[in-house]
Parts: structure tokens; C-alpha cells; sequence
């Protein structure tokens, strides 16, 4: 439990140093996401699956897929709502100066695993333990999740952690591992980076404020 709190607090204070002072989302998060997947797979108790492997892949694969097609109905929508056209527009429209091929490698290598084998592995895990039960362990683990990325000030961020959260948690309390979440976190992710909501195509670099 501590462990998980040491996360939450480190994963916070990476995006208050993104969104308070202006530090490069990609010098800040990978590494502390990258360490917070390396304790969990130090400290988490063994996973221990209740459905197949291929049956887990595919799942996970079907539920990216949906959720890329459900972000980029979102964004279409949002643009056209006053209140939030501002946000939306900036963070999927405003070119960034990091390629699209390095952003990749520090999203899919670091920050997906890390946040996977932390919060769907290591914090649902621990939570499934308690009187919470499995069910309970996958709501309050997504509340830690959500919690963990207000800092960063961006709709997009937060409606990602929100409903991507919830899918990943409840593909982790299904399958009872972290296969399942993390092959749709990463195909998600990565189809955000190769076709950012509201582009169309790719030019090349990645567009600012999707996050790792």
C-alpha cells in the first residue's frame, strides 16, 4: 500500500512539472512511469490468469481498437463544443517537436508497461486483496489512476485515464493479469501516435499534449 501511494505521489508530481513548469512531458514521465513498472514487477504478487493467452490478446487488441475509434469520435465532437474547443484543439493539433518514431519507443517501451504492471498489476492487485474484492480493487484502482493524472491539467489526459482506465481495469479483473490491458494500452497508444485524433495521417512528429 505504501508502494502504491510512493506511485501515485511520483506520477502526480511528474505532471505537475509538465503542466506547472514547463519541463518536456517526454524527459519527465517515461522514466518515473519506466521505474514504477520496474517495482511492481519486483514487489506485485505473481499473476495468476484465468483465461488463455490468446484469448487475452485478443480481447485487449479488440478493446484498443474500439477505444482508438471512441477517442477519435470524442475529439470530433469536442472540437465543435465551446467549452472545451480550446483544450482539445491544442493538445491534438499543435505540432511537437518529437518525432513520431521516438515518441513511440518511450511510450510503448516505458510508459505503457509502466503504468500497466503498476496500476492494473501492482495497485489492483493489492486492492483485490482487501475487503474491496476483485470488483471493488478495479473501481478504486481506477480512482488512484485518475487521480494520479489531474495534475496534468489536460482534458484529453484525464478523459483518457477516466474511460481508458476503466477498459484496462476491467480487462485486468476479467482475465486476472496484465496481458489482456497492456496489449490495448498499447495498441491504443500507438495508434494515437502514428494517427493523432483530428490529423488524419501522420507528418512525421508527434502531436502535443497526448501524453505518453
Amino acid at each position: 500500500g505504501a508502494i502504491v501511494l510512493v506511485g501515485l505521489a511520483a506520477q502526480m508530481t511528474g505532471w505537475w512539472l509538465v503542466a506547472s513548469r514547463h519541463r518536456d512531458v517526454w524527459h519527465v514521465l517515461p522514466p518515473i512511469l519506466g521505474v514504477m513498472g520496474v517495482v511492481a514487477l519486483l514487489v506485485a504478487t505473481p499473476f495468476e490468469p484465468t483465461v488463455g493467452r490468446t484469448a487475452q490478446l485478443v480481447a485487449g487488441l479488440t478493446a484498443g481498437l474500439a477505444l482508438y475509434a471512441g477517442t477519435r469520435a470524442f475529439v470530433w465532437l469536442a472540437v465543435r463544443w465551446g467549452p472545451f474547443r480550446r483544450n482539445v484543439v491544442e493538445a491534438y493539433a499543435e505540432a511537437a517537436t518529437v518525432p513520431t518514431a521516438r515518441a513511440l519507443v518511450l511510450s510503448l517501451a516505458l510508459s505503457v508497461p509502466g503504468e500497466e504492471l503498476f496500476w492494473r498489476g501492482l495497485a489492483q492487485g493489492w486492492l483485490s486483496d482487501t475487503a474491496l474484492g476483485a470488483g471493488g480493487a478495479a473501481v478504486a484502482a481506477l480512482a488512484l489512476y485518475v487521480v494520479a493524472n489531474l495534475p496534468s491539467r489536460s482534458l484529453p489526459i484525464v478523459a483518457g485515464a477516466v474511460v481508458g482506465g476503466a477498459v484496462w481495469g476491467a480487462l485486468a479483473w476479467w482475465s486476472g493479469g496484465v496481458l489482456a490491458p497492456l496489449a490495448s494500452h498499447i495498441l491504443w497508444t500507438g495508434l494515437m501516435l502514428v494517427f493523432p485524433p483530428g490529423t488524419g495521417a501522420t507528418d512525421g512528429t508527434h502531436r502535443e499534449g497526448e501524453g505518453p
